[in-house]
């Protein structure tokens, strides 16, 4: 089955039309195309045909590999990358748990990191392992920051939270406890689940007994609506609050009637319409989703633009490391790994990127619009 993967992943690069030969510097992607996590490994895949080539005077080559949605199959993903591929780069893997998983590997081979995942404990705390590591998604507490602001203005006293038994979960509940402690929310009821699970009722009931206000689902995508349809089935009249996990077209289908009037902070492409044209992000994402259109016939979903941020960033940060060794080199990689801490305002489609040794994700205020959904779609809450 890994076999299978990883020649999946040579195929894929060949489709890309990349000439190896050519490439001074090498790029892995581990993306979970298939499995669970597939509707946010899918566009992340994708995007890796729309990166971009060259950077400075250097080519770039993508070598692409499927690990689906396997924690175990990133391993193997990234020690191949790493020990034969002899990338100069990583971007991935695509789910929390997966990119907790391969921390060390980056790390032991001294090979910058850049995950597209929504657990700030990938970058956080900082250690010497981590700092191997950078993350092209919002860290969790600015995203909930927003939610707890709106809560605050609603008078919400109590609140219920279900979310993954994961590490995506884990850094949730830690961020919005600290977080309802400080502004005086009682957390009333804690559930967890899996992401492969059909049936949260147990979890809802036990939830809809503590009678919160309002209740936060820390889930991506399809799996973030199942636990608010099921207790809005069991009569919970209360506000719903949503991660940027669920910034997916399948919350929406899935979910259906069921999740009007959610709430959640997220990407600034779920509402691009309704962004003011002033804002910097804006032209970027726009590209980005007229590419990615006119290759796939699609608009992709947020996760895919992590990814594609994953690659202005290394675009930007080759040239300067490049200025002090070759890539293919230790050097190179280390060289690399402090020019992207150094990243200051790159704007890209998530946000504008400011990174330093202490902050490897690098997010503003300017990286989260504050969302609701209504009449089956996403607008800007007003």
């Amino acid at each position: 089955m890994v076999i299978k993967h990883l020649v999946a992943g040579f195929t894929l690069l060949a489709a890309f039309g990349v000439a190896p030969a050519l490439a001074q510097v090498k790029v892995g992607v581990v993306a979970s195309a298939t499995g669970p996590t597939a509707l946010v490994g899918i566009p992340q895949k994708n995007t890796v045909a729309l990166l971009p080539t060259r950077a400075g005077d250097l080519t770039i080559e993508y070598i692409a590999l499927d690990d689906a949605s396997d924690p175990t199959q990133s391993v193997t993903a990234f020690k191949k990358l790493i020990n034969e591929e002899k990338v100069d780069a990583l971007i991935g893997p695509t789910g929390s748990p997966n990119s907790m998983s391969v921390l060390q590997f980056a790390a032991e081979s001294g090979t910058p990191m850049l995950a597209p995942v929504g657990a700030a404990s990938v970058v956080l705390p900082m250690t010497p392992e981590k700092k191997w590591a950078f993350k092209t998604t919002q860290n969790t507490d600015i995203i909930a920051h927003a939610l707890v602001q709106d809560m605050l203005a609603r008078h919400i006293q109590t609140l219920g939270f279900i979310g993954f038994a994961d590490a995506y979960g884990d850094d949730w509940f830690n961020v919005i406890t600290a977080l309802a402690r400080a502004n005086n929310i009682n957390i009333v009821a804690t559930e967890r689940y899996q992401r492969s699970d059909s049936s949260v009722t147990g979890q809802a009931l036990k939830l809809l007994s503590a009678k919160p206000d309002a209740i936060l689902v820390a889930g991506t995508g399809a799996a973030a609506a199942l636990p608010q349809t099921t207790l809005v089935k069991q009569g919970y009249k209360g506000q719903f609050y949503q991660t940027h996990g669920a910034a997916l077209p399948a919350f929406l289908k899935f979910g259906g009637q069921e999740v009007e009037g959610t709430i959640l902070a997220a990407s600034l492409m779920l509402v691009l319409p309704e962004v003011a044209d002033s804002n910097p992000s804006k032209p970027i994402v726009e590209d980005y989703i007229r590419r990615y259109k006119a290759m796939y016939g699609e608009v992709p979903a947020t996760f895919g633009a992590n990814v594609y941020d994953a690659g202005l960033l290394l675009a930007q940060a080759i040239p300067i490391a490049a200025k002090s060794a070759k890539p293919g080199t230790p050097a190179f990689r280390a060289a690399l790994r402090d020019a992207l801490e150094q990243t200051h305002e790159l704007v890209a489609t998530q946000g504008v990127y400011n990174m330093s040794p202490e902050d490897h994700s690098g997010f503003d205020e300017r990286g989260r619009e504050l969302i609701t959904v209504k009449n089956g779609t996403w607008v800007l809450l007003k």
